[in-house]
């Protein structure tokens, strides 16, 4: 079976550019846990993967792969715009722990369908683990087509996170892969969880399972069990968390700060957001405090 459900692109909890909350990171990984997720993402972009040194990312690596002990498939990116980084990466990460590991474009060079397809060729027979997708034009420019996803699932691909935020492209996609057991398609757009699990998704990659993991948990089990009332009160809150959280800030990366300070305030690890980023100021830390006291309650009462 593929992997499936709700995997969290984990937040990495950090007290400066250098040092891993630790104590930190073992409440995340207890509350995940908790929650019921399916798996965890490690090193993604709402991980701030790309901006850790490579031996912070691999002592990440190892501190969750210990604390989950195998309970979860755990996911490691090894996107970067070196190749020899991204296998060096690959072996690290398999010697710590991981089960899988996620593969996006080289971020800084502009790529072709072609010159994709063929970086896989190279990449692929390399890797010492199963590997994962992960479509993000926003970041990568570059807007994985069928026709390369189809060329890395034939190089031994299991599955694509697709984060282009084009549900006429995901639903190709499910389309696409409909009869292939061993391929899951996952969204990592939050809007989009339901319309694609309810298509034949297998999944999502939801940053605010962070915060509320059973929420997107007992949305996934809801979709698949047709429960339509729930399912209708979910997204709802789902829909807030979008319209709201990840709006504070005049930037993109106002979504990885407001993850942060919302796990701030639910008391499970510091909001600092490793350089380039810098995390909001009191004053907006104070509306999101705000913000998630509300969607606490909101949830607390259906519940």
């Amino acid at each position: 079976m593929p992997i499936h459900g709700i995997i969290p692109p984990v937040a990495t909890p950090l007290l400066n550019d250098h040092e891993i909350d630790v104590e930190g990171l073992e409440r995340l990984i207890d509350h995940l846990m908790e929650g019921g997720v399916h798996g965890l993402f490690l090193l993604g972009t709402t991980g701030e993967g790309t901006s850790l040194s490579y031996e912070l990312r691999t002592r990440f690596i190892k501190k969750v792969c210990r604390l989950v002990n195998k309970r979860v498939p755990v996911l490691a990116g090894i996107t970067d715009t070196v190749f020899e980084n991204s296998l060096r990466m690959a072996s690290e990460y398999q010697e710590a722990g991981a089960d899988m590991l996620v593969v996006a474009p080289p971020y800084y060079n502009p790529l072709s369908q072609s010159e994709m397809q063929h970086y896989l060729d190279d990449l692929a027979p390399r890797l010492p683990l199963p590997f994962f997708l992960y479509n993000i034009p926003s970041h990568t420019k570059i807007h994985l087509t069928t026709d390369t996803v189809l060329h890395a699932r034939d190089l031994g691909a299991v599955g694509i996170k697709d984060s282009s935020g084009d549900i006429n492209h995901i639903l190709s996609l499910i389309e696409t892969f409909k009869d292939a057991a061993d391929f899951a398609v996952l969204s990592g757009t939050e809007i989009h969880i339901s319309q694609v699990l309810q298509n034949g998704g297998h999944g999502a990659v939801p940053g605010g399972a962070n915060l509320f993991p059973r929420l997107y948990v007992d949305f996934y089990t809801a979709i698949v069990n047709g429960e339509y009332e729930k399912i209708e009160f979910i997204q709802s809150v789902i829909f807030k968390i979008n319209q709201t959280l990840y709006r504070f800030g005049d930037f993109p990366s106002g979504i990885i700060l407001g993850i942060k300070s919302a796990l701030e305030v639910l008391n499970i690890c510091s909001s600092y957001a490793v350089h380039p980023l810098r995390q909001f100021d009191d004053k907006t830390r104070e509306e999101i405090k705000k913000l998630v006291l509300e969607l606490q309650e909101t949830i607390e009462k259906y519940s």
